[in-house]
């Protein structure tokens, strides 16, 4: 196949393109930016699961706080009502010796049950303080989180548009190459990543590979307008500077 040297020309260009736009995509897969919304998208989930234990060990300690003021009500009416039987004089000597040591039960009890009380309120305290810290730290991961969400989507909608500036230049150079060219390009491109390199010297710029003597040879020897290919890679070899041996 042959190429006029203006084709070739185009042809690196048109290589050229191609390095930048596969530089950009690996650009944006692989984004600082991004990394940093996923990091702290991390911490942000991670203070929501914080969170969500806490509401849940506070439901827990709220009813055993419900269940104990209700035990604690219920030894003080016995209370009540024992006392009122003893101010009413009118039980008998066993019967008073019976509420007296009833009321010294109730009594341990009401402690025992305000000791325990006095626990779990403690620990609804802690919990409590527990849920304002990491609900404050939510907020300032949801301000990290926003920021860091616009920060990508600058830095992506930047890599659009350089992508979309290369591609123009691309599809304007690829309508001005001979067809045939142009599918051995693209061919070649699709199979290695490379469609087309600069001689360098005696190494290919595609496959970074160095020719022989003989290839070099073999090479220089070929018209300026016959389309050459790297015996290693097939990338078509582009002679615009010349080929030293």
């Amino acid at each position: 196949m042959k190429a006029e040297l203006a084709q070739q020309r185009s042809l690196l260009e048109l290589a050229e393109l191609d390095a930048e736009l596969a530089r950009l995509a690996h650009r944006a897969a692989n984004l600082p930016e991004q990394q940093t919304f996923e990091t702290v998208q991390t911490d942000h989930r991670e203070v929501g699961d914080r969170l969500a234990a806490l509401a849940i060990a506070l439901e827990d300690v709220d009813a055993q706080v419900a269940r104990f003021e209700t035990e604690i009500d219920g030894v003080r009416q016995r209370e009540d009502r024992d006392r009122k039987l003893l101010d009413s004089g009118t039980v008998s000597p066993k019967q008073l010796e019976e509420l007296q040591h009833e009321l010294e039960t109730l009594e341990r009890r009401q402690a025992s049950l305000e000791d325990s009380l006095l626990e779990v309120m403690e620990r609804v305290e802690q919990l409590t303080s527990d849920q304002s810290v990491e609900r404050a730290k939510a907020e300032a991961l949801q301000a990290d989180l926003t920021t860091a969400g616009h920060n990508r989507d600058e830095a992506l909608e930047e890599i659009e548009k350089q992508r979309g500036q290369r591609t123009a230049q691309r599809d304007g150079i690829l309508a001005g190459l001979d067809a045939g060219l142009a599918q051995l390009y693209e061919r070649q491109r699709a199979a290695s990543g490379v469609g087309a390199a600069r001689l360098l010297g005696r190494r290919c710029g595609a496959c970074r590979i160095e020719l022989d003597r003989g290839e070099l040879a073999r090479i220089s020897a070929t018209p300026e307008d016959e389309v050459v290919r790297c015996p290693e890679c097939q990338a078509i070899l582009l002679r615009l500077g010349g080929a030293s041996s």
